[in-house]
C-alpha cells in the first residue's frame, strides 16, 4: 500500500507561499506558507498535518488492540501534539504526545491503560517518527 501526497514552494523562505495536495482529494492544494508554520497564518504546516496522521493513525490502532482484547469502544478522542525544537542541528520534530480519551462503560481501567500504551508502540506514525512519543490516556466511562 503507497499513498501520495504533493506539495508545491513558490518564493522564498519568508515571502513564498505553497500547497499540499494529497492523492485522495481531501486536501487540495492547501496553502501553507512560513507565517502558518512559524507564526500564527491561516492554513496549515508539516508539523500539523503529521500531529493529525499520528492522532488518527493511534485512534485506530487503539480501536484495533481493544478489539484484540474483547473490548469495544463506544469512542476514542486523540490529539497528538507535535513540538518543533530548535536544536543544534536545525529545527526538528523532537516529540509527538497523545492525549486519549476513550469511553468505554464498564471497562477495567488498568486493561485499558495497558491496551493504550499497546497501541501507541505499535500505531505505523508513531514507529515512523524518529522522536520521544508519549501519551496521556483517560478513560471516560
Amino acid at each position: 500500500m503507497k499513498r501520495k501526497a504533493t506539495a508545491v514552494w513558490r518564493g522564498g523562505l519568508k515571502d513564498g507561499k505553497g500547497n499540499i495536495t494529497t492523492e485522495s482529494g481531501v486536501l487540495a492544494q492547501t496553502q501553507y506558507s512560513f507565517g502558518t508554520r512559524f507564526e500564527n497564518g491561516v492554513g496549515t504546516n508539516p508539523e500539523e498535518l503529521i500531529a493529525a496522521a499520528h492522532a488518527g493513525c493511534f485512534a485506530m490502532a487503539f480501536s484495533a488492540e481493544l478489539g484484540k482484547a474483547g473490548i469495544t469502544p463506544e469512542s476514542i478522542h486523540a490529539t497528538a501534539t507535535v513540538t518543533l525544537d530548535k536544536t543544534d542541528a536545525g529545527w526538528t520534530v523532537t516529540e509527538s504526545h497523545l492525549d486519549v480519551m476513550a469511553k468505554i462503560p464498564g471497562a477495567d481501567r488498568t486493561k485499558v491503560l495497558g491496551v493504550a500504551n499497546v497501541a501507541k508502540l505499535g500505531c505505523p506514525i508513531s514507529r515512523l517518527l524518529n522522536a520521544k512519543v508519549t501519551m496521556d490516556a483517560i478513560l471516560e466511562e
